[in-house]
């Protein structure tokens, strides 16, 4: 996808050409440095170099500055850009956008800019790397009959079959339907987790239904297998 931004950078003014000089006046050389842009300080038997503070290095003096930049030679824009993104880019990826960025000194190319990316939190998916997880709820009916559900992905839905007898929590992974990787390698998947939800108001009608299933149902609130000792206290009686 393309991205539209504003990025504020400073930028040659264009009346002095970054001269920082209102045009035909022109700079003169600083009475500090001589034009130098340092000064020579001794200190007993030591010799130390400075930066001019009077042209600040550039051993040039304004004398008319710029109406425009006022003698900065560079005035702040906000200029829009596109940014192409790439499928598969992550919270905290940076994109950089060559020559870009604030410009050289002395005139030199301009640096880069880089983007960092936010990545907004999915209303139905979590992300997990490269993979999608995803929960999606079913009635008691289907849960226990089977059925097939639509479940949304980056693509188109895809159809699947839960098998009869599905319980609560089970998972199950579609292969190579998730996110695709920036720098190569193989896509992620998603991982469907069934919530088999259990009715808060039944109808007399559905009520009457569950009541006669419930009848017809083994009990199944036993322990599964008996603890060891209980099987000791078998062996010996």
């Amino acid at each position: 996808m393309t991205a539209e931004i504003q990025a504020p950078r400073m930028e040659a003014c264009d009346r002095c050409r970054a001269t920082g000089a209102e045009p035909g006046s022109g700079s003169t050389t600083c009475p500090t440095c001589n034009g130098r842009g340092q000064i020579l300080y001794q200190q007993s038997f030591l010799s130390v170099r400075r930066t001019c503070h009077t042209c600040n290095g550039s051993g040039q003096i304004v004398r008319n500055p710029c109406r425009q930049c006022h003698g900065q030679g560079y005035r702040q824009v906000v200029r829009k850009l596109k940014v192409n993104i790439p499928a598969g880019v992550d919270d905290g990826n940076r994109l950089r956008l060559s020559q870009e960025g604030q410009p050289g000194a002395n005139g030199g190319p301009a640096g880069d800019l880089y983007v960092v990316l936010k990545v907004k939190e999915h209303a139905f998916y979590e992300r997990r790397g490269n993979d999608l997880h995803c929960t999606i709820p079913v009635n008691v009916g289907q849960a226990a009959l089977g059925a097939d559900i639509e479940v949304p992905t980056l693509e188109e839905p895809y159809r699947l079959k839960i098998p009869e007898g599905t319980q609560n929590g089970a998972q199950f992974r579609l292969r190579h339907l998730g996110v695709p990787p920036v720098n190569g390698g193989g896509r992620g998947d998603i991982f469907v987790h069934i919530e088999v939800q259990v009715p808060s108001k039944l109808t007399r009608e559905q009520r009457k239904l569950l009541e006669q299933l419930r009848d017809t149902l083994p009990v199944e609130n036993q322990p599964a297998e008996k603890s060891l000792l209980g099987k000791v206290r078998d062996y010996f009686m």
